[in-house]
């Protein structure tokens, strides 16, 4: 299969001032919306089911869930701060199960409002039904965002590893999954090879 690319990221001007254009197809302004769009709603639905927190009602800061998402996408989204295979370099004798919960409660809340952020920039530039995008080195940075935090839901539902193929059979469930993976991945260095250029 073929990959596409959003006609190619052009910078255009400099310092400040300049802005970052591509032109998408009707069909890549569907897929984009589609993918950003189904992420935002496991976030926002990961955000509405946290527990009440008396302790936030009283101060105002706001809390999230103490515990690691049990969906696989979430849980690579939405990582553990620490992690058991870490504690030979962090020279820690024992995990406290306590303080990733404390951790996830107190920044997860953040975490999620900066992941949506990016995503609704995404949203907000890609034109319906396709045509020209322009951004500002802002918008691309989110835009940067929005695509790796899709990558990373797209890759935990396909357990990505150095070992996967570059294409699965066209017969395969996941064959159409793994080609978007991979346009990702395409567009982002893309885009990153135009902010850095």
């Amino acid at each position: 299969m073929t990959r596409r690319h959003l006609s190619g990221w052009r910078r255009r001007g400099s310092g400040e001032t300049a802005v970052y254009t591509a032109r998408c197809s009707e069909h890549e302004s569907e897929l984009l919306r589609s993918i950003v769009s189904s992420m935002c709603e496991l976030l926002t639905e990961r955000a509405d089911s946290a527990p009440p927190d008396d302790l936030a009602t009283l101060t105002g800061i706001r809390s999230g869930h103490s515990s690691t998402p049990t969906d696989a996408t979430l849980g690579r989204l939405l990582p553990d701060f620490h992690r058991p295979d870490q504690d030979d370099q962090l020279g820690c004798d024992t995990v406290n199960g306590d303080l990733n919960g404390a951790l996830r409660s107190l920044n997860e809340p953040l975490i999620i409002d900066d992941k949506l952020a990016a995503a609704h920039c995404l949203l907000d530039t890609v034109p319906i039904g396709g045509g020209e995008i322009t951004l500002t080195a802002a918008q691309a940075d989110q835009w940067l965002t929005a695509i790796n935090d899709v990558r990373l839901s797209l890759g935990a539902m396909l357990g990505i590893s150095e070992d996967t193929p570059d294409e699965l059979d066209p017969d395969h469930p996941y064959a159409a999954h793994l080609h978007v993976y991979r346009w990702l991945t395409e567009q982002q260095w893309l885009l990153v090879e135009e902010l850095i250029g």
